[in-house]
């Protein structure tokens, strides 16, 4: 079993997002971030004496960047929902196809934070990327997916969207969200044990919120998504759809397609203009992250390599194995003519433990742990179990990872949590009756209850 509970803990510095006004006096400084098309908003604490500036930063020199007063038309608060031209970063601009809109669904840039884990290798640093607070029900990495994929669908002038997911699919919440956000109905197929196929599936964790925002739910057994597959299901749905007059448009699982590894080659530029804004000289060595589709890692490991930051890219996958991995990004390469072989571009390893979804006490327990010592919750199915994967690494293999600076990407997933309750509610203690002493007064109506 992996331990958290000894060690050294590491100071927390943090790259946020703002919303603060220009005209703010806090000892944070402020940048707008101009790229191409996106506007984004980041801040960082500067020593004490700064004062603060709004400014953005131009794309036209990669490598020296001008700083210049904003002047955008649109407040950056106000592009949020809106769905604008998008320009790719310079060093992605021989890819094609080349996405034409973008819908903004993020609340980006996300965080970058030094992450204060215990028991690391000698001088290694593992930051922490926080796409789990992309938004609140919109959170996660399947966001930056959508972006793409939300605005391809308007711009066929579709009226809903279908997509295909486990029970407690992140993936199917964000796109049921996001769709709503534009007007879309959703169709859901999650996919769920042969027990349970043909009872209400109820209102656990991710069911919650796509049913709030009234998603269409149609439940398949794991047994028969086995043997009629993703697509054959999702086309299936669409022709039934199109019959009845409907504009559908399917969105595959996780949203990892070409069109939708844009979303994490967007979000390497990010990172790049957060670290070169940053007041400390950072370079990542390696960037971590779980693997449960495949898109994420497809744009995270080709956007590093053609990027300035070329960090070697670890995916630690929760499903499948590497060699379906290692094939299956091969293919979103292939989509956009990258050149480039996965596997020059991306380590997989195999994390998935007792299979999707499915945790031992020791993995639940690492998540407990982490919580408790660095206040970062992790979610089981994914981050929760590519950390795991990464911190029995570390104790097995010290060398490859000691001197090194890790990015770490945390993919959200926290409404997963929920339906782990259960498991991990023997793990969980700190609770009692409080005992008030006789001596203390008690008068009745003295206790507000709000």
């Amino acid at each position: 079993m992996l331990s958290l509970s000894s060690g050294k803990f590491q100071g927390v510095c943090l790259l946020t997002v703002t919303a603060a006004s220009s005209k703010s006096t806090s000892s944070s400084t402020f940048f707008s971030i101009s790229s191409g098309s996106r506007s984004r908003c980041l801040s960082f604490s500067p020593s004490p004496s700064f004062d603060c500036v709004r400014c953005s930063v131009s794309q036209s020199q990669p490598q020296a960047m001008e700083i210049k007063p904003e002047n955008d038309d649109v407040p950056n608060g106000l592009n949020f929902l809106t769905s604008r031209p998008y320009v790719p970063p310079s060093w992605a601009s021989h890819l094609d196809p080349i996405p034409s809109r973008f819908s903004s669904l993020g609340r980006l840039p996300t965080p970058i934070h030094r992450w204060n884990l215990p028991n690391l290798p000698n001088n290694t640093e593992v930051w922490l990327k926080r796409d789990d607070l992309s938004g609140m029900q919109l959170s996660g990495n399947k966001v930056r997916k959508l972006e793409f994929l939300i605005a391809d669908a308007l711009q066929q002038g579709a009226d809903c969207i279908i997509t295909i997911g486990g029970i407690q699919s992140n993936h199917c919440r964000a796109t049921a969200v996001a769709a709503k956000y534009f007007n879309l109905d959703t169709y859901l197929i999650l996919r769920t044990s042969k027990v349970l196929v043909n009872q209400d599936p109820g209102l656990t964790g991710n069911l919650l919120v796509e049913r709030l925002v009234g998603a269409h739910v149609d439940l398949i057994s794991k047994e028969e998504y086995a043997k009629i597959g993703s697509v054959a299901l999702t086309d299936y749905l669409k022709s039934k759809l199109l019959a009845e007059g409907r504009k559908p448009y399917v969105i595959p699982v996780g949203g990892s397609n070409s069109l939708g590894t844009w979303g994490y080659i967007e979000a390497v530029r990010e990172i790049e203009q957060q670290l070169q804004t940053g007041n400390d000289e950072i370079k990542f060595d390696d960037i971590v992250v779980a693997c449960g589709s495949g898109g994420t890692i497809g744009g995270l490991s080709l956007g590093s390599w053609l990027s300035t930051l070329k960090a070697k890219v670890h995916a630690f996958s929760v499903c499948d194995d590497p060699d379906y991995f290692y094939d299956f990004v091969q293919g979103l390469l292939d989509g956009l003519h990258a050149g480039v072989d996965s596997r020059d571009i991306v380590e997989i390893q195999n994390a998935k433990g007792l299979g999707y979804a499915i945790n031992t006490s020791e993995e639940l327990n690492f998540v407990r742990e982490v919580a408790e010592s660095t206040g970062v919750v992790l979610d089981p199915v994914y981050s929760g179990k590519a950390a795991y994967g990464m911190m029995k690494d570390m104790g097995e293999n010290p060398k490859k990872w000691e001197g090194r600076k890790i990015l770490f990407i945390h993919t959200g997933g926290l409404l997963g949590l929920y339906d782990k309750a259960d498991g991990m509610g023997s793990m969980l203690g700190k609770w009692r009756r409080m005992d008030v002493n006789e001596s203390v007064p008690r008068i009745d109506g003295v206790g507000k209850m709000f």
